[in-house]
């Protein structure tokens, strides 16, 4: 065969698949692909084996050899962006969770760090309308249609090319590279997914587990809905099962209580009517454990509360930034399991936003705002049940919260979350 029929062939091999344009990201301390909503079907029900094609799971491959996944729950992640029509809403994406190891994709909850990706992949993609104003900064509307939350996202700007500038100063924890930081706002979270801040209208509560291994046992959680349905334990009130654990908390048999504990919620969530029902959506609702934080250490500083979070059936990394944003939340309400150990470290006083002339500042050092007189937070008013700033440590580093709390003091506002993103490649995925 002459080297042109070569060609014509292998040509003619890959038009046989479907050519996906994609971009490649890290966001926060998630990797995903990043793609447009019109290269995808209309129908949503129709993605499924587009996306676990791309991502590599294709035959319950746990290694995702085949596609762009890195067989792990927080490389195996997909937004899918769009222009909205929306009043007030720049553009709206939609998160997937592709399973690794499993032909599943999972589309009931949202991804925080992949969120903090959307407005830079919006406006190198060209979704956004270009501004008059020459800015270092823009502020972009973005709308997560799995939860129907409002986030405002403020990015740097290349003032030479108008695209997003990754460079800069700010380093979160989980990432060994500086960045531009990515200031994300989640807007009125409570209630993402169940239309309720505490869905079983307790905000805490004994979980009474009867099946699964160890069971029956019994531990006090809170169920919280605040940008994603959340699961938060007391961890010292786990079975003696969990704690002993031959080969610790990572370990088949911890992770199978933590799955039991986790199903049983979600049946109290109102996700599924079984156990079984529940064991096949392993996205929602998420679970942590919670401890009264440790010790400062001279490079993280003090922190208010502790994590120890879980993603898919394993052991997450460090923490999922929705997670955050719910864990900040239900630190700042009375009544909660996060704000039961928080009572027990004395209260800090909330810092102002980093400013937003200045992108390399850190959160934790700009001049402590005194509540009580109400000064400003980034340049504008605040009440006092307004100011909190929530420093929680997972296994990775630290994270810091900003919540505005409602008047009343049932409902978070806004929570606002800090990070940075990078794009890493774009070109075409064969499917």
């Amino acid at each position: 065969m002459t080297s042109s029929a070569t060609t014509a062939v292998a040509a003619a091999a890959r038009a046989r698949r479907r050519r996906l344009p994609a971009v490649l990201m890290r966001a926060g301390t998630s990797r995903g692909l990043f793609l447009h909503r019109h290269d995808l079907p209309a129908d949503k029900s129709e993605w499924g084996p587009i996306l676990v094609s791309a991502m590599g799971s294709r035959l319950g491959d746990p290694r995702q050899l085949e596609g762009v996944g890195g067989a792990t729950s927080t490389t195996s992640k997909i937004a899918v962006v769009g222009k909205s029509e929306r009043d007030g809403v720049d553009v709206e994406y939609t998160f997937v969770q592709v399973t690794v190891g499993a032909e599943v994709v999972d589309l009931t909850g949202n991804c925080g760090n992949m969120a903090s990706g959307v407005a830079a992949f919006a406006l190198d993609e060209g979704l956004l309308a270009p501004t008059e104003e020459q800015s270092a900064l823009r502020v972009v509307s973005v709308y997560n249609t799995n939860t129907d939350v409002l986030l405002e996202e403020t990015i740097a700007v290349d003032p030479d090319t108008g695209l997003f500038d990754p460079e800069g100063d700010y380093r979160i924890s989980g990432v060994k590279r500086t960045g531009s930081l990515v200031k994300v706002k989640f807007v009125s979270p409570g209630g993402s997914m169940t239309g309720k801040t505490f869905p079983t209208g307790l905000r805490q509560q004994t979980l009474h587990v009867t099946e699964g291994p160890a069971a029956p046992y019994s531990v006090r959680a809170t169920l919280v809905d605040v940008s994603n349905p959340f699961v938060f334990v007391d961890a010292k009130t786990m079975p003696s099962a969990y704690t002993d654990a031959p080969g610790g908390p990572d370990s088949e048999d911890a992770r199978a209580i933590i799955e039991a504990i986790r199903q049983h919620a979600s049946l109290l969530f109102g996700f599924a009517t079984t156990t079984a029902a529940a064991s096949l959506q392993r996205g929602t609702p998420k679970i942590s454990l919670l401890s009264a934080a440790a010790t400062p250490t001279a490079e993280e500083g003090s922190a208010d509360i502790t994590v120890f979070s879980y993603s898919m059936g394993k052991v997450h990394p460090s923490f999922q930034l929705t997670g955050a944003v719910c864990l900040g939340a239900a630190t700042c309400l009375d009544g909660t399991v996060a704000s039961d150990l928080f009572e027990a470290k004395k209260e800090k006083s909330l810092p102002p936003t980093p400013p937003l002339s200045s992108l390399s500042s850190s959160p934790k050092s700009e001049t402590v705002v005194d509540l009580a007189e109400k000064k400003t937070l980034g340049g504008e008013k605040v009440s006092e049940a307004a100011a909190r700033k929530i420093t929680i440590q997972h296994r990775s580093g630290t994270l810091d919260v900003e919540v505005d709390i409602a008047p009343s003091g049932d409902e978070a506002a806004g929570v606002t979350v800090y990070r940075t993103a990078r794009r890493v490649f774009e070109g075409v995925i064969y499917v």
